[in-house]
């Protein structure tokens, strides 16, 4: 049975209960009786059930359609951040492979590995027999291939933004029958999201740099996700003059545009704030003055699944600590 017609099937059987569903309605209204009608929540799981049911057809961050027959039951994730995801959206049992640097939640760390800095396992993925993978960026021709000959659907996501994670969550959820779930990870989001950025709309705007490499210095610049976290953080980020998103970054315009917040990851043992302040031409920055240098933990700040929100107030916090006193 082609494609067309199971759905040209599908949408007649619906048709045909709607149909049954109004006639019943009409005959219980014609003998005098009360009919109640689905309240918010049983129409809400309806709507669900008919949203996951199976095979469905999930368009991934590249727009690319991808054909899933069942709900998978053994999921490889090629991305610490699509990993939490999977997690965050109840799957743990059905994770069959991740990378080696997929270190949250702890179960994580338990999982197969099937790649590391030197590289994807191909052989170890297909011995894994995956029936979903989730991708991090575009595939490459050569993976491409192997998954294809597989027959292993994959869903590749590269999110720049809060918005984009969540749509990323969204088609994540209806490829792997979570919908429900998915909803509710993305509800709790959002308002948390909302709550963050009404704190910080009425304090004063601050100058914020965000360094993503010191030798060279390389600065997070305009469209980069640090960005668009700064951007709802009610800063200004100056290094909005960089080329590209992730650029490096003269000294020279460092002091110039003179930031007031200085705000790096923790994730090197000799990066401290006093290393920071030490360096040659920062003793003129005001950030460095008044001893606004902030580490924050890259692991929760600069990944781009469910916990990305915590990311954008420990931001918040960095840039207007009195705000949330």
């Amino acid at each position: 049975m082609n494609k067309n017609f199971k759905i040209i099937a599908l949408l007649l059987a619906l048709m045909l209960i709607l149909v049954g569903f109004v006639g019943c309605i009409q005959k219980e209204e014609d003998q005098g009786q009360v009919v109640e009608e689905p309240n918010g929540k049983d129409q809400e799981n309806l709507d669900i059930k008919i949203l996951t049911e199976f095979p469905v057809d999930v368009e991934d961050g590249f727009g690319n359609i991808v054909h899933i027959e069942e709900a998978p039951e053994r999921i490889i994730s090629l991305m610490p951040s699509h990993t939490e995801i999977l997690y965050a959206l109840g799957l743990g049992d059905k994770i069959v492979g991740v990378t080696a640097f997929c270190d949250y939640p702890a179960e994580a760390l338990e999982v197969e590995k099937i790649g590391d800095y030197m590289g994807t396992n191909f052989e170890k993925i297909i011995e894994l027999e995956p029936d979903l993978i989730v991708n991090y960026g575009q595939l490459d021709d050569d993976a491409s291939k192997i998954y294809s000959d597989a027959g292993i659907p994959v869903l590749s996501f590269l999110p720049e933004s809060i918005d984009e994670v969540i749509d990323t969550i969204k088609q994540i959820a209806a490829a792997t029958d979570t919908v429900k779930k998915g909803d509710s990870l993305v509800k709790s989001m959002e308002e948390h999201r909302d709550e963050i950025v009404a704190k910080v709309q009425g304090a004063t705007k601050v100058r914020v740099f965000y360094e993503i490499w010191h030798d060279p210095l390389m600065a997070a610049g305009a469209g980069s996700f640090m960005d668009g976290l700064i951007t709802l953080a009610n800063g200004d980020n100056v290094a909005s003059d960089a080329e590209g998103a992730y650029a490096n970054y003269d000294i020279e315009q460092l002091v110039e545009n003179n930031p007031e917040v200085y705000l790096t990851a923790d994730d090197l043992p000799e990066k401290t704030v006093e290393s920071i302040s030490a360096r040659p031409g920062y003793e003129n920055i005001t950030a460095i003055i008044n001893g606004d240098v902030h580490l924050l933990d890259g692991n929760i700040t600069s990944r781009p699944g469910p916990r990305i929100v915590e990311g954008l107030e420990i931001v918040a916090r960095a840039i207007h600590p009195g705000v949330f006193e």
